[in-house]
C-alpha cells in the first residue's frame, strides 16, 4: 500500500513525513553519525567491534517485537530472523577482512581501514524499521500476515548478520594474530 501511494500520490509524503515522531530524526541522526565514523579509518577497540553489531540487533529486535509481539506469529518472525543472522553471519565471516586491517595485541585494538558499507546498512536497517512502521500504521492488519511478516524479519535477519558476520571476521583476526605473535616468540625462545 505505501508504494501505491508514493506512486500515485506523491504529496502524502510529506503527511507521512510530518506525522513522524520527532524522536525518530534524532535517532536518524545518531545513526548516520555512527555510520559515518566508519567512513574514515580509525582504531577500534574489541568492545566497540562487538557492540555495535549488537546495538543494531537490539534496534532489529525491538522492531520486530513492536511490530509482530502481539500478532501470534512472534516465534516465527524471531526463529526466520535469527536463522537468516546466523546463515549471513557465517558467509560474511569467511571473506578476509579488508586490506589494511590489522590487530595491535599489545593495545588490543583492531586498525580499520574507511568503508562505506556499514552506512549503508545502518541506514538499510533505519528504513526497514521506519517503512515497516508506516505501512503498519496505514494497514495494522498486516501484523497477522505472514506474507508481511516474515520476509521483514528475512530482511532484518541479512543486515544484522552482515554486522554480526564483520565483528566475528575482525574477532578471527585478533585470534589468529594471537596465535602468530605467540608462535613466534616460542620459536625465538
Amino acid at each position: 500500500m505505501l508504494i501505491q501511494i508514493i506512486t500515485q500520490h506523491p504529496e502524502a509524503i510529506g503527511q507521512i513525513v510530518k506525522r513522524t515522531p520527532p524522536w525518530v530524526w534524532g535517532l536518524l541522526a545518531a545513526l548516520l553519525a555512527l555510520g559515518a565514523s566508519q567512513l574514515f579509518g580509525r582504531q577500534m577497540s574489541l568492545r566497540r567491534v562487538v557492540i555495535t553489531p549488537l546495538a543494531l540487533l537490539g534496534f532489529a529486535a525491538y522492531g520486530m517485537v513492536s511490530a509482530f509481539g502481539a500478532s501470534g506469529q512472534l516465534g516465527a518472525v524471531l526463529g526466520i530472523w535469527l536463522t537468516a543472522a546466523a546463515a549471513v553471519a557465517a558467509l560474511v565471516m569467511q571473506f578476509t577482512p579488508a586490506a589494511g586491517t590489522r590487530f595491535d595485541a599489545g593495545a588490543q585494538t583492531l586498525k580499520v581501514p574507511g568503508s562505506v558499507v556499514p552506512l549503508l546498512l545502518i541506514v538499510g536497517i533505519f528504513m526497514t524499521k521506519y517503512l515497516v512502521g508506516v505501512e503498519l500504521a496505514m494497514q495494522p492488519g498486516l501484523t497477522h500476515e505472514a506474507s508481511f511478516a516474515l520476509p521483514v524479519a528475512l530482511l532484518y535477519g541479512a543486515f544484522n548478520g552482515i554486522f554480526a558476520g564483520r565483528a566475528l571476521r575482525l574477532l578471527r583476526l585478533t585470534r589468529i594474530s594471537s596465535t602468530v605473535s605467540f608462535g613466534s616468540l616460542s620459536r625465538a625462545g
